[in-house]
């Protein structure tokens, strides 16, 4: 069952999926239904989760389940894992890669591979107070207080 994002609880697990690009408009109207029927079906042992989903700054997947009814098991994530996986494949784009950074300056994402985040402090490219993703939290509270803020308050900061 799809909710809006504000009705769900703050405790609501979030699974973050970067892509290696950003989304045409076309590919958004495209991909925001699939996302949609998806979690429309979205079962858990049989049992609807209630969930919320997008595609934030046309390069972040994000799918939410409210636990309190129902949670999300072992086969319900990989059932969205699959879901992730056929996206990646319909649209030619990379969402299960975890060895890229997400940044913002001027309101301009962009993306450095991790192993490179040092030296791109070192050079002067990125500051302490650059705005980075953080694909790792874990619910909805988090997503909206602390996904997007800066390196030097992030576990990016040991880059620093």
């Amino acid at each position: 069952m799809i909710l809006d994002l504000i009705a769900l609880d703050n405790s609501a697990k979030v699974w973050i999926y970067q892509a290696d690009r950003e989304f045409s408009y076309d590919e958004l109207d495209e991909i925001r239904p699939m996302i949609f029927d998806f979690l429309d079906q979205w079962t858990s042992h049989q049992n609807m989760l209630m969930t919320y989903g997008n595609v934030f700054h046309r390069r972040f997947l994000a799918m939410f389940v409210d636990e309190s009814l129902a949670g999300a098991s072992g086969c319900s994530i990989d059932a969205s894992v699959r879901f992730v996986k056929q996206l990646e494949s319909h649209f030619g784009v990379s969402l299960m890669g975890r060895d890229t950074v997400a940044y913002m300056i001027d309101e301009e994402i962009s993306t450095l591979p991790l192993n490179e985040l040092g030296s791109a402090v070192i050079d002067g490219r990125l500051q302490a107070d650059t705005f980075v993703f953080d694909n790792l939290v874990k619910n909805k509270d988090a997503f909206l207080k602390e996904w997007c803020k800066p390196m030097n308050e992030s576990w990016h900061k040991r880059f620093v």
